[in-house]
């Protein structure tokens, strides 16, 4: 089975824009379950259905496809609204891979980091740019902000 091992944190300042290294991603999702979700996503020039199963702690099943940029743009009009669309920076830090997304749209204004990991207990340093962990928050899922986006959201975190 293919696992996808996730931490998420809240950005508490810029220093992150220092990468050079950023993605467009415009994505919705067609199933958003408690048990499952499917994504699709334009990343690029590449398009992705990605199936992911219910998280338990940092861990969830993850299943990722490469599928016709095309068929992903027609299928993101089939998508719950409104669609997730972020600025990825990539930044390199001791040895991991920081993904730092910067939300448009409904969701302007929230940024948050990700690290994935080989196991829920492997080391990573935090560079000093990373604030609270909202790993075990729903409310910072992807898949929640198509029904409750950042915009609508009494007090920002």
């Amino acid at each position: 089975m293919a696992l996808e091992i996730e931490r998420k944190f809240l950005v508490r300042s810029h220093e992150y824009r220092r990468s050079t290294e950023v993605e467009v991603i415009k994505q919705g999702y067609l199933s958003k379950e408690s048990t499952r979700t499917v994504r699709i996503r334009v990343k690029g020039d590449q398009g992705f259905i990605t199936v992911k199963g219910r998280s338990i702690n940092a861990t969830r099943s993850e299943f990722e496809y490469i599928i016709p940029v095309k068929d992903a743009e027609q299928m993101l009009e089939l998508c719950l609204t409104p669609l997730i669309v972020k600025q990825r920076f990539l930044v390199e830090h001791k040895g991991h891979t920081w993904e730092v997304d910067e939300f448009d749209g409904e969701n302007k204004g929230l940024i948050v980091a990700e690290i994935e990991l080989g196991s829920e207990d492997e080391a990573f340093e935090i560079p000093e740019w990373i604030g609270e962990e909202v790993t075990q928050d729903p409310k910072y899922f992807n898949s929640q902000l198509i029904h409750l986006p950042y915009s609508k959201w009494k007090v920002k975190s």
